[in-house]
């Protein structure tokens, strides 16, 4: 090619129609389907004593009304534990509709069908549910006394207990010169997508068939789950992700209860029917993440080294599992970030909460992790006064240690062993971006001025890319246009356009002639799906060697025509040309043509290709035994493991002495994903995953009272940061290629969020000179520590200037 695609930082193709209002969202759809809603319940524990919608009846326009009762075979029984594990010993979920008892504030236990949604939530409104209220469990800490229990057959709410250990932890705490005990904490959180969860099913009473359209981050999965629960094949079912307003990992677990009620019942009327979740029902109906109360003890030498290191936490999972155990599993391995940890034992467990249930929100356990790796680090400084990137430095696992196999299983059950990384250069990159080593005079002037400012860090490494597979398929049409097909999702990664310039790239097309769809199970059936940081790799990759197979063929049916040696011809623009006599060429839609032999001529073009229009050898069959019509490719890539990418964040904060509201000054990170197809969307990943990092460290809770309420359940209550809360973001990059996929590249889209709690509460720590050991923290919060601290309840930091220190 003679232009460059790949790492070009070309403008996001999608943007033009989503800003303009050209967007298919969810709710666009089905104007004139008949419309679901739920009565949920108002209790966190309560048996299910009886149902009377008999007032319900009387609504104009009431369509039916479904309990559990009314639900058959598979579409009766719990919804699937999607991802098992020898650990999760008490692994439950939930029934679409309740079945005797309720678990949570919000969960469905009567679905009713009417003309339109407003009369669909009168009729909710009339119908009357008697319960018999249970003493609810609400947080960890009741959780884990066990004195109250959410499933009655569930001893003492543990969902499951897994421990993972590399080294005798025991003997090296014992021979450490130093050990210290931290007791942390990050509380419950969750993703507020623009557009919640909707489905809306169409049944084809004609052929028997189902098509579902479903704002999910896996069209497959809701396909393939749909089918088994409603007992259809397979092939008479189909799944389509439209534009997506938002995922961050809600949107990963399937089937919701929705997902097969909605569908079941546009099966059962033979019509069709649409739901789309208001802002109070994804509050309380859909998933929530991020808690842990977390217990690290480490020791260490005198310069700082790890010696041994031993974690202990406990994970809210909420009322059921159906994600399995994925987010502590992911808690537990990628805690260790870019450091050699010498001995290393991890235990948890994942308990039941009467709550909403937990799933993966963006980060999906590492910034739990991140968070206790990095307040332990910072520790380990201040303990021994010395500098806190110097600690950090002492303990990196090095470019020549590459790769770097932890002893671990990590959440793909196969290895948790890095590929590729240089932490030394990303840490000087840092370093040099924020001004480290200049922080200390900075913090004089500051203070000479009455203010109040710390510097914090934070070091993660995010495992992406996990299997098991995503496929890609292109086809070249004859005018010269270029169809990209892969099956995972889309939710605003840039896939059109980062998928475009791969193949652009790989092909040798114009990036203007190559048009992608994504989500679309009757384009591409196989697929797993949008999550964990995994698409660029996976389906990058896949459609990476799909347009190889394309390229190649293309070069073969040209240099047949042509009658030179394939080796000797080029694709550029669009164009197949012999490398040197770039007169001697034809189009790429002219080999379109050319490959696929044809009894009718459709237009001009085609006749290239009919019977009579050159000389044929009547030796040969028209399509070889080997060869299929068309020019078009289809591949699959999956990876013996994970790709790991990882990255540095550091930022300068202000407490204000007086009112302890805090300011994020300055906001820098250095990044590596390997290279990057685009370096705009990667900033883009970047920006957007900080913001959502500053949500969660300074600003956004679930905050349930002793009943189980939620008492911030809407946009009133539940504080999210602004634009004027988003400090401008610094950025530099570091491109460490993967060995493990033929582009070298590893995932970008979760890295912004991982390290920011650690990194506020490094800075906050920092400026105040006392250890902040719970995320989020807000101005009441840090007040309260202030008096905490100045009445000797909190002990000071020993030392509270270490950027100044000098390295020993």
């Amino acid at each position: 090619m003679t232009t460059q695609m790949f790492g070009a930082p070309i403008r996001r193709r999608e943007d033009p129609r989503l800003v303009t209002g050209g967007g298919r969202y969810l709710d666009d759809l089905g104007r004139g389907a008949l419309a679901a809603a739920f009565v949920r319940s108002p209790h966190a524990h309560a048996k299910v004593v009886d149902i009377d919608v008999t007032d319900a009846l009387d609504v104009d326009g009431l369509v039916a009304i479904y309990t559990h009762e009314d639900l058959p075979g598979r579409v009766g029984e719990p919804l699937p534990l999607l991802i098992p594990h020898p650990t999760l010993t008490h692994g439950r979920t939930q029934y679409a509709l309740a079945k005797d008892e309720v678990n949570h504030v919000g969960e469905p236990v009567v679905m009713v069908v009417a003309r339109d949604r407003y009369l669909a939530e009168d009729a909710c409104a009339r119908i009357r549910v008697d319960y018999q209220p249970l003493p609810p469990v609400v947080g960890l800490e009741a959780a884990r006394t066990g004195d109250l229990l959410v499933h009655e057959d569930v001893p003492g709410n543990v969902a499951a207990h897994m421990l993972q250990e590399v080294g005798d932890v025991e003997a090296a705490l014992a021979a450490s010169p130093h050990v210290l005990d931290l007791d942390l904490a990050i509380e419950r959180s969750a993703c507020m997508p623009l557009e919640g969860k909707g489905v809306y099913a169409r049944w084809d009473a004609d052929r028997d068939e189902l098509r579902i359209y479903s704002s999910t981050q896996t069209s497959t999965g809701v396909r393939a789950a749909v089918a088994a629960k409603l007992g259809m094949p397979l092939a008479k079912v189909e799944c389509i992700a439209p534009d997506v307003g938002g995922g961050f990992g809600v949107k990963i677990n399937h089937p919701w209860p929705e997902e097969v009620l909605v569908p079941w019942v546009a099966k059962t009327l033979g019509t069709e029917v649409k739901w789309v979740e208001d802002r109070r029902e994804h509050f309380i109906s859909s998933a929530h993440e991020r808690g842990q109360l977390q217990q690290v003890r480490v020791g260490f030498d005198d310069d700082g080294r790890l010696l041994a290191l031993d974690v202990r936490f406990w994970h809210d999972n909420g009322a059921y599992t159906p994600y399995g155990i994925i987010v502590p599993i992911i808690t537990s391995t990628q805690l260790l970030g870019p450091y050699k940890p010498g001995a290393y034992r991890c235990e948890f467990w994942s308990l039941y909460t009467n709550t909403v249930l937990v799933t993966p929100y963006r980060g999906a356990g590492r910034p739990q992790g991140c968070f206790a790796m990095e307040r332990t680090m910072d520790a380990i400084a201040d303990e021994l006064g010395l500098d806190r990137t110097e600690v950090r430095a002492r303990n990196f696992i090095l470019p020549a240690d590459m790769p770097y196999d932890h002893g671990l299983l990590f959440q793909d059950g196969r290895p948790l062993k890095y590929d590729s990384g240089d932490f030394p250069a990303t840490l000087e990159k840092l370093k040099a971006l924020v001004g480290w080593d200049d922080f200390a005079q900075y913090r004089m002037e500051a203070e000479a001025a009455g203010r109040r400012v710390g510097l914090g860090i934070g070091c993660y490494v995010e495992g992406t890319g996990v299997g098991p597979y995503e496929g890609g398929h292109i086809q070249v049409e004859t005018s010269g246009r270029v169809n990209v097909s892969t099956g995972l999702t889309s939710q605003g990664q840039g896939h059109e356009t980062a998928f475009a310039q791969v193949v652009a790239q790989e092909l040798g097309v114009p990036i203007e002639d190559v048009f992608v769809t994504t989500g679309d199970t009757r384009r591409m059936p196989y697929a797993v799906g949008t999550f964990a940081s995994r698409a660029a790799v996976m389906s990058g990759n896949a459609i990476a060697l799909a347009a190889r197979q394309v390229r190649a063929k293309a070069l073969r049916i040209a240099a047949d025509a042509l009658e030179v040696a394939a080796d000797d011809l080029e694709i550029v623009d669009g164009v197949v040309r012999v490398k040197g006599a770039p007169d001697t060429q034809m189009s790429l839609g002219t080999v379109s043509v050319m490959s696929n032999p044809l009894r009718y001529a459709f237009d001009e073009a085609a006749q290239a290709a009919t019977q009579f229009a050159h000389g044929n050898d009547p030796d040969r069959p028209p399509v070889a035994e080997d060869d299929e019509p068309g020019l078009e490719g289809r591949d699959f890539y999956s990876p013996t493991q994970a790709t790991f990418a990882n990255g540095m964040h550091a930022a300068i904060v202000e407490t204000d002495p007086v009112t302890a509201e805090i300011r994020i000054l300055r906001y820098c990170v250095v990044h590596d994903c390997g290279p990057m197809i685009n370096p705009m969307i990667v900033e883009g990943q970047v920006h957007g995953g900080v913001a959502q990092g500053v949500g969660g460290a300074l600003y956004e809770r679930m905050v349930y009272d002793e009943s189980g309420q939620l008492l911030n359940a809407s946009f009133m209550d539940f504080l999210m940061p602004y634009a004027s809360e988003v400090p401008h973001i610094e950025t530099d990059h570091l491109e460490t290629p993967s060995p493990l996929n033929p582009l070298g590249i590893k995932g970008a889209g979760e890295a912004g969020c991982i390290p920011v709690s650690a990194v506020i509460a490094s800075a906050i720590s920092d400026a105040e000179g006392f250890a902040i050991t719970s995320m989020p923290i807000s101005p009441v919060e840090l007040w309260e520590l202030r008096r905490r601290h100045e009445a000797g309840e909190i002990p000071s930091l020993r030392n509270h200037d270490a950027t100044t220190r000098k390295p020993r």
